[in-house]
């Protein structure tokens, strides 16, 4: 069964070789190999003790992977994006999600790194900072046959740079709803053939990221209780001077809606976050101008029930759409929040080490690539890895499906029982090879100095 994983798995990589050259791609795939295999902090020298690289060849090597290569991290998030295709169904709407999440690290003349707000320690009340990077990301999400829950699987990634460390290096600055709309204008030009639906936090939420998207962009989110509220524009009979209004009337504001005891609050039953919840809301159809333009909007009011808050706002650019599904298609972005957390807690994203601008925009992006391909490669040999390669567990009866740390120890041991760098050289000729050779005693490693 090990064998039959790890040929999977090399399969897998091999979409990668178009946008490496021929050495770049050993690299990567040992590279992969180390940073699957890596317990703890993660780094490139510990990627390679772990494959027993050192001895064998020189480590700058690895190192020049990321700050000297050609390849780009667009490209290969275009690569496995072409690998999740092949997970969705034919025709269906693709679901992503752009959030943003911080990686704390400190050090001198690291590019990019700077003050940044730490939305997981922070409370409505206090504010946390801490010194690190910041990555807009956008994810794909879908469901996986081996988990009862959504997954997010990241392909693309910006790096935000605060005003201050823009100016001090001469560069201009962007914000993260621009580097949101980017990606998302990237991701569009992959995806020409299905419909997208994009899920969004309320800070990307406005006219930067959602003005002017095309047609077969729909999006979810959430606005402010005082957002200003239009009707469509009514066409006047015959002919007028002047160019034609975009918006009508104006609507009660959400916060209004809500507190108008007139409407009263519908009853319907939506999964949130994987439960079955049975929510009160009220609902009209408006446009809200200032973030989306004319669009008309599908806009829900929802009571809440607990917390501080008498009602969260939540909309969507299709109308056909139940406050139901809305509000569904909305909680699929805690996708991307589980995802933020397996990449740093088990896959080592914030523990990169690197100072120059080439390989600190590389190796973060590569951690989360290698993190979607390890869940595709668990989605497509699902039956294979829950039989022989995650441990049985009886005292956990509630457990169902795998998570992402049963895929990563799987991983693992596939790569356990071969030699790395036989295996970059060999490609897709897997043969498992003996046990890597031990490491090498002081004298070589003084002859290597």
């Amino acid at each position: 069964m090990a064998e039959q994983g790890l040929q999977a798995l090399l399969v897998l990589l091999e979409v990668f070789r178009p946008a490496l050259t021929a050495p770049g791609y050993e690299n990567f795939v040992v590279l992969f190999a180390g940073w699957v295999r890596t317990p703890g902090t993660h780094a490139v020298t510990a990627a390679l003790v772990a494959t027993h690289v050192p001895g064998r060849r020189h480590h700058e090597a690895f190192h020049r992977f990321f700050s000297r290569g050609t390849w780009s991290p667009d490209e290969m998030g275009r690569q496995v994006y072409s690998l999740i295709e092949k997970l969705l169904v034919a025709g269906a709407r693709v679901h992503i999600a752009i959030d943003d999440t911080l990686a704390p690290k400190k050090g001198a003349n690291v590019h990019g790194i700077g003050t940044h707000l730490d939305a997981v320690r922070s409370t409505k009340k206090q504010k946390v900072f801490a010194f690190g990077h910041n990555w807009v990301t956008l994810a794909v999400t879908l469901q996986v046959p081996f988990s009862q829950r959504t997954w997010a699987l990241p392909v693309l990634f910006r790096l935000y740079r605060t005003v201050k460390d823009c100016e001090r290096r001469g560069h201009p600055h962007r914000k993260k709803t621009e580097l949101a709309r980017d990606l998302l204008d990237v991701f569009a030009s992959w995806e020409r053939q299905r419909p997208i639906a994009v899920a969004l936090d309320n800070a990307y939420c406005n006219d930067t990221v959602l003005h002017g998207l095309p047609s077969n962009i729909i999006y979810f989110g959430s606005m402010r209780p005082d957002a200003v509220l239009t009707a469509l524009p009514v066409i006047p009979r015959g002919r007028r001077a002047g160019r034609p209004s975009l918006r009508g009337e104006p609507l009660p504001k959400p916060e209004a809606l809500g507190l108008w005891a007139k409407v009263p609050w519908s009853k319907a039953k939506a999964r949130l976050y994987g439960k079955l919840e049975t929510v009160q809301f009220k609902t009209l159809d408006a446009q809200w101008y200032r973030a989306t333009g004319p669009r008309l909007l599908r806009i829900v009011v929802v009571r809440m029930t607990t917390g501080r808050l008498p009602f969260r706002v939540f909309f969507s650019s299709d109308v056909t759409r139940s406050p139901a599904a809305i509000l569904e298609g909305y909680g699929e972005r805690w996708a991307i929040e589980v995802c933020f957390r397996d990449l740093k807690q088990l896959l080592g994203f914030a523990d990169s080490s690197a100072r120059k601008q080439a390989a600190v925009e590389r190796t973060a992006p590569f951690v989360a690539l290698t993190y979607s391909v390890l869940v595709v490669w668990a989605a497509t040999n699902a039956t294979q890895l829950a039989a022989s390669l995650v441990p049985l567990r009886p005292w956990y009866p509630h457990k169902r499906g795998l998570s992402f740390a049963d895929i990563l120890r799987a991983a693992q041991a596939v790569f356990a029982t071969v030699d790395v760098l036989d295996l970059a050289r060999l490609g897709g000729n897997l043969r498992i090879l003996p046990p890597p050779p031990p490491a090498p005693s002081e004298r070589v490693l003084k002859r290597a100095a």
